[in-house]
C-alpha cells in the first residue's frame, strides 16, 4: 500500500507561503495514499506554471512538457497503456490560453483522463500577468489600465465541449478536494477539475478569505445528470455566489 512516505521527494516546496498549490499536493497525496496510487499505475503530466513544480514534489512517475501541452501527451500516454491512472496539472494559462485548443478537443473526444485546472487568475510564474480567467478590469503588470477581455469560464467550456464529469473545488478544502479527485479517475471519460486557488503574491482579490466567504456546496438536491442545470450552474460565477461540487457526471 502506498503511504506519504512513498510519495515524498528530496525537494521541500518552493511555492509562496499561502500558496493554493500547496493544499492541493496535499490533497493529491492524500488521494494517492487512499486509492493506493504509485509509480506501477500512475502517472502525472504537467504544463508550465507555478502549478507544473508539483511535479517535483510527489514521488510518481511524472512528465513535464511545453507550455500548454500537457493534455496531448496524456492522450498519449493514456492510448500506449490504458490501464494507467494519467492525471493532467494545468495552470489557467497553461490549459486555457496556449492549451485552449488540446482541452476542448480532449473534452470533446471524452478521453480517459483526470485534469486538474489550478486556477488563481493572473499568470504567476512570470510575476503577474493577465490570464484567461482574470476578471474584468483585473489590473496587472500587462493590464495596467484593466483587463477588458472576458473571462473564459472553465466549467462552461468542459460542459458544452462533452466533457462528462465536470467540478469545481476550493484548493483550501484539502478534504474535499481529495475526495473529488478519486471520483474524477475513477469516473470512465474525462474528468475536469477546476480549482479555485489564491495567488497570494500576484492576485490580492482571490485570497483564503474570499473563497471562504463567497463559495458554497451544491445540495443534495442537486442533479448532477442535467447538462443545461449543470451549465446554468457554471455561470453562477461572478454574479451570485461561487458554487462547489461535481457540476456534471453521465
Amino acid at each position: 500500500m502506498t503511504d506519504l512516505a512513498d510519495l515524498t521527494t528530496p525537494f521541500s516546496p518552493t511555492w509562496c507561503p499561502g500558496c493554493g498549490n500547496l493544499s492541493l499536493w496535499t490533497a493529491f497525496k492524500n488521494a494517492s495514499v487512499l486509492e493506493n496510487w504509485n509509480n506501477s499505475n500512475t502517472v502525472l503530466v504537467a504544463g508550465i506554471g507555478c502549478h507544473g513544480h508539483i511535479l517535483n514534489f510527489i514521488k510518481l512517475t511524472s512528465f513535464e512538457t511545453l507550455h500548454g501541452r500537457p493534455i496531448p501527451v496524456a492522450t498519449g500516454i493514456k492510448i500506449v497503456n490504458p490501464k494507467l491512472n494519467v492525471f493532467v496539472f494545468t495552470g489557467d494559462g497553461d490549459c486555457l490560453g496556449e492549451g485552449g485548443n488540446h482541452f476542448l478537443h480532449a473534452c470533446r473526444r471524452n478521453e480517459n483522463l483526470t485534469i486538474i485546472i489550478h486556477n488563481n487568475g493572473v499568470y504567476a510564474l512570470t510575476t503577474g500577468q493577465t490570464s484567461p480567467t482574470s476578471e474584468k478590469g483585473y489590473q496587472s503588470k500587462s493590464t495596467p489600465a484593466g483587463n477588458t477581455d472576458t473571462p473564459l469560464n472553465p466549467l462552461a467550456l468542459a460542459i458544452t465541449a462533452g466533457a462528462t464529469f465536470v467540478a469545481r473545488e476550493y484548493a483550501g478544502d484539502v478534504n474535499n478536494l481529495a475526495e473529488t479527485i478519486i471520483k474524477a479517475n475513477n469516473h470512465k471519460g474525462i474528468a475536469v477539475i477546476e480549482t479555485l486557488q489564491p495567488c497570494v503574491t500576484f492576485n490580492k482579490k482571490l485570497t483564503h478569505t474570499f473563497f471562504r466567504d463567497n463559495c458554497y456546496r451544491l445540495g443534495k438536491d442537486y442533479n448532477s445528470a442535467d447538462k443545461i442545470a449543470a451549465y446554468n450552474k457554471s455561470l453562477e460565477f461572478g454574479i451570485k455566489k461561487i458554487p462547489l461540487g461535481v457540476f456534471y457526471k453521465v
